[in-house]
């Protein structure tokens, strides 16, 4: 079906702000700047408010104002620019993925094997015999060596043809443009020269140039392949349908766009768990790596809260919903890696820019150099060998692999690690970070306080009070639903930043938050924690009733004393600012052996210590959940927030962690160094190369073959640098996803 039969309408959804939003797969895609053109040339149409592509994927994400522009033009626009959309279905989008890898690996086998032959060919004629071979015998060698090349050029070459001359139709240039010339010269001047019977031909520089381009592509396009990968393994726990309780009590299997928030489910024996929700009934143990990463089973009883994707053991479960489809943990996990992935570091915009101004350079220094030669007296063909020998060695591949290739590599282990980026350049930032302010409720410790005591069934205010924390992801209100039972959220419920939430009930204020919101005294406080040393205070107060306190045990994480120790042993420095009482506080500070701390913060306070330190010039991170630590984490230089404490819609971090433990931080400020030092170093040897090879090619000291060991092994450098992150992180995984 071609694009003009298509109805580009029905692939447009609803978006934000009231944007609509399309995704394309997007044929052509071979390097960073095709994105940048890409992104650049459908900006250029009205109301586009955001066209972002994913490299590893070949996936185009365009957000736009519909009454300005329709689907059709942006599939238009992209025929202009040279490349053909399709719809993105990531079923087809891995067939056709696969299938690109195949075909280079195609081409590859045979310019590798027509490359041999056409070199032993060239060793006859250039051997210290050579004076031996008569001129037919020579002729005849290069003619057998051009009736080799001349269709492994054809055939092997299609991957970068197909990619210039789609360029040049839309009047640009992209890199592979340089090669096709570089090829197609030395070809075409080989023939010539076989014509004239003369005693060199370059056929082996053509197809072994072709041959060294191929492998740095292949392992570029196997390298995001398994990037894809961990995409791929995360979509394919989400389940596609549920088994829904009607009201009649019986139960039907319904696809999961129509399960809705309060609706109750059934998840047997063996099955992924659909949607995120409580257990009504039931018991049953339940793989939880996907949020915990730990592969252990850990029992699920009535009361408890499942998340889509986790895997259910033997038991029967009836899960009443708290978010379905498109709104579960799982879904926000995918959305975080297709944004990470669509996301562009300083790095990736300083290496889009040169490699743009670099094919114009390329072709400008090949043209000067012929012309020189010709200047200086040199015949047309020298000259033109030695211009083909500069156009191939200056090609900017190894360029545009710089960083793409560190940040695909990074990403992965990262991933590995239970570490999803939020934003591009939170790699750089990561790499910078010299002082650590930790929040305590949900990050120093579990996410999951539980009560000190028991609900009294028939507390009116308290169940109240629980329906009310329906409307909170806070650890401390999670607790509290989970003590009370509560599945029917209260209505019209507002919340006071860093301070609870309010509603009415009966005309009467309920309020549900921290002590002092709920006008608590200081000495009713003092006297809960004489009682309960250590613990976190949440209040309720209804209407003209006295408040009262609810004390939570919140432990540890399990290896927060090792973690703060290994960042103090790497010279950061560590403070914990909390909304928490001073005890609590206090007493969390001298269990992990941190000396800076400060209680009772609200988040204009924590904000306020933040521009203090970076006043003095500190890059600072902070980890927090997500709620009340907002906007701290949105004003550091860069912010981390455990993916269980909240709705990671609501979350400003620039990266989450999986899992209960603490270990992620460390790995992500480790690899976060390795791999900015590893972009750094790709940058280097990319400038490093063309400053030596170019005015080498230039003086006429490289042939063309010459020329494409060196471009080539440039590419495979900056590949191989990146890969080295993979060998260097190749400890046992502590917190792997599953």
């Amino acid at each position: 079906m071609t694009a003009h039969q298509r109805d580009w309408q029905a692939f447009v959804t609803a978006g934000e702000d009231g944007a609509v939003h399309m995704d394309l797969a997007v044929d052509g895609i071979t390097c960073a700047a095709c994105m940048g053109e890409i992104e650049r040339g459908l900006k250029r149409l009205p109301g586009i408010r955001k066209a972002r592509v994913n490299l590893t994927s070949q996936r185009l994400a365009v957000d736009w104002l519909e009454d300005q522009t329709g689907a059709d033009e942006i599939v238009s626009e992209l025929a202009k620019l040279g490349y053909t959309a399709h719809p993105f279905d990531p079923a087809n989008q891995k067939e056709r993925q696969d299938k690109t890898g195949k075909q280079l690996l195609r081409c590859l086998a045979v310019a590798g094997f027509a490359g041999m032959n056409i070199m032993l060919l060239s060793v006859s004629v250039w051997s210290g015999n050579a004076t031996d071979i008569t001129p037919e015998t020579r002729d005849f060698f290069h003619w057998l060596s051009a009736l080799i090349a001349l269709p492994t050029v054809a055939y092997s070459g299609r991957p970068f043809f197909n990619s210039a001359f789609r360029a040049l139709a839309a009047g640009r240039l992209n890199m592979d443009v340089p090669i096709v010339i570089g090829v197609s010269l030395a070809v075409a001047l080989s023939v010539v020269q076989t014509v004239q019977h003369q005693h060199h031909a370059y056929f082996e520089s053509a197809v072994m140039l072709l041959f060294f381009l191929l492998i740095g592509r292949f392992l570029d396009h196997n390298m995001r392949g398994r990037t894809r990968s961990f995409a791929e393994n995360i979509a394919a726990l989400k389940a596609e349908v549920a088994a829904r309780f009607n009201a009649d009590g019986s139960v039907r299997e319904v696809p999961l766009s129509k399960i809705n928030t309060g609706d109750l489910v059934l998840v047997s024996g063996g099955e992924r768990v659909p949607v995120d929700g409580v257990v009504e009934a039931g018991s049953s143990e339940i793989d939880q790596s996907l949020v915990t990463g730990e592969s252990a089973l850990v029992p699920i009883k009535t009361g408890q809260r499942v998340y889509a994707g986790t895997l259910n053991g033997a038991g029967v479960l009836q899960v009443r919903v708290q978010a379905a489809s498109g709104a579960t943990l799982l879904d926000e996990v995918n959305r975080l890696l297709e944004a990470a992935s669509q996301a562009k570091s300083k790095y990736v915009r300083i290496a889009d820019r040169a490699a743009r101004l670099y094919a114009p350079l390329v072709h400008g220094a090949a043209g000067l150099t012929f012309l020189g030669w010709l200047l200086a007296g040199l015949e047309w063909q020298p000259a033109l060998v030695i211009s083909i020998s500069v156009l191939i060695i200056t090609c900017p591949c190894a360029l545009g692999l710089a960083v793409p290739a560190v940040q695909v590599v990074a990403s992965g282990q990262l991933f590995r690690r239970g570490i999803l980026l939020n934003s591009g350049d939170a790699i750089e930032r990561l790499s910078d970070v010299d002082t650590i302010l930790f929040d305590k409720t949900g990050t120093l410790t579990l996410a999951e306080p539980e009560l000190c005591g028991s609900i009294n069934p028939a507390d009116e205010v308290t169940a109240l009070a629980g329906r009310l924390a329906l409307a909170s992801r806070h650890p401390l209100s999670t607790a509290l639903v989970k003590a009370t039972g509560a599945l029917v959220p209260l209505p019209d419920v507002m919340e006071v930043s860093g301070a609870g939430l309010e509603t009415s009930v009966d005309d009467k204020r309920l309020r549900l938050g921290s002590p002092h919101f709920c006008g608590v005294s200081n000495h009713e406080i003092e006297q809960t924690l004489t009682r309960f040393p250590g613990a976190s205070l949440l209040a309720i107060r209804h209407g003209g009733q006295p408040a009262r306190l609810l004390p939570f045990k919140q432990s540890l994480r399990p290896d927060a004393r090792e973690v703060v120790d290994q960042l103090k042993r790497q010279g950061l420095a560590i403070e914990i600012l909390s909304g928490d009482l001073r005890p609590t506080v206090e007493d969390c500070a001298r269990a992990l052996g941190i000396d800076a701390w400060q209680a009772g913060m609200k988040p204009a306070q924590k904000i306020a210590r933040l521009e203090k330190l970076q006043k003095q010039g500190r890059k600072v991170l902070m980890v927090g959940d997500g709620l009340n630590d907002a906007p701290a984490l949105a004003g550091a230089h860069v912010s981390l927030s455990p993916v269980s404490a909240v709705h990671l819609s609501q979350a400003a971090a620039d990266a989450v962690f999986l899992g209960d433990k603490l270990q992620p931080i460390v790995d992500a400020l480790r690899l976060s160094r390795k791999a900015r030092a590893a972009i750094e170093q790709n940058l280097w040897i990319s400038a490093g190369y063309n400053v030596i090879a170019v005015p080498i090619a230039v003086a006429g000291f490289v042939t063309p073959l010459m020329a494409a060991i060196a471009m080539s092994a440039s590419s495979l450098a900056v590949t191989a640098n990146a890969l080295k992150l993979r060998w260097q992180d190749g400890r046992p995984d502590s917190n792997t996803v599953s």
